[in-house]
């Protein structure tokens, strides 16, 4: 019955009704965090922006389109999680928010991503999974403090040459995107030590082991004929993952074929045919 209510009340746009959903919020708490997900809020109390030495502030799972304006008075926010939304674009007061340093944005509908946030310079991990991102904005490559990087389960089929600018970038998650090559970019950005390019198209993957820094790469569910060259001591997660020296097109070819006739050689022989009665 409660669930019901609450649902109910989410529809109503009455301040009245609205602050149903977070009648117990009077005060600043103590650990300066606001949690609000899973209400089914339509839109934040505006209330809620009055805590402006609030830190931490989480909006997942509502059914939000919009912000207030007085979100700006936020300006302590250090994380915003923003995911699981109803956002086609990303409001304009979030872009204000320089304390920023984590900023959920994944399970949306973003198709872009406002030049405006380039000015977020504090910004060290952003989650832009599950939009409908057809490439990777160039504001996000005026990041350059970004360490944490996902953009998995969109539709990109490459990245920026300028992603290289990000010197600070630790860990790059793409799985679920229509990449075919693998990200040229990538190669030249020595600092990362995670990198998923799962579920892709990709056919072919080029050395990876003079990424010194390099610590992971998960490729499994991608056409590839190959699996990427690492340095000792990289963890692979994809096919021949567990191959030394990593087989080259050839080599993985002889392996499939060899693997297939070993499985074909356990397949006990049938009985030969009983010789012909006469009747």
């Amino acid at each position: 019955m409660g669930n019901t209510i609450r649902a109910l009340v989410a529809f109503i746009p009455a301040d009245r009704c609205q602050n149903y959903m977070v009648r117990d919020l009077r005060e600043m708490p103590l650990d300066k965090m606001v949690d609000l997900s899973g209400n089914q809020l339509r839109r934040v109390p505006v209330h809620v922006c009055s805590f402006q030495q609030l830190a931490k502030l989480y909006l997942s799972d509502n059914h939000l389109n919009s912000l207030p304006p007085e979100l700006g008075q936020l300006q302590n926010l250090q994380i915003l999680a923003l995911d699981f939304n109803n956002f086609k674009a990303l409001p304009q007061v979030v872009c204000t928010l320089k304390q920023l340093c984590i900023l959920y944005l994944g399970n949306n509908k973003l198709c872009d991503l406002p030049g405006e946030l380039s000015l977020l310079q504090n910004l060290q991990t952003l989650w832009v999974e599950a939009n409908y991102l057809t490439q990777l904005p160039d504001v996000v490559c005026e990041l350059s403090l970004l360490k944490t990087l996902h953009a998995g389960s969109n539709a990109l089929r490459l990245l920026p040459g300028r992603l290289r600018r990000l010197q600070e970038l630790r860990t790059i998650w793409l799985s679920g995107n229509l990449l075919t090559d693998f990200p040229p970019v990538l190669l030249h950005m020595t600092s990362l030590e995670v990198i998923d390019v799962a579920w892709n198209s990709i056919r072919y993957f080029p050395s990876l082991a003079h990424l010194s820094s390099l610590k992971l790469v998960i490729y499994d569910h991608n056409p590839c004929r190959n699996a990427p060259k690492v340095a000792k001591g990289v963890r692979r997660v994809g096919r021949w993952a567990e191959e030394t020296p990593e087989p080259d097109p050839r080599k993985a070819r002889c392996y499939a074929l060899a693997r297939q006739e070993s499985q074909e050689a356990q397949v006990p022989a049938l009985p030969p045919p009983l010789p012909p009665t006469n009747s």
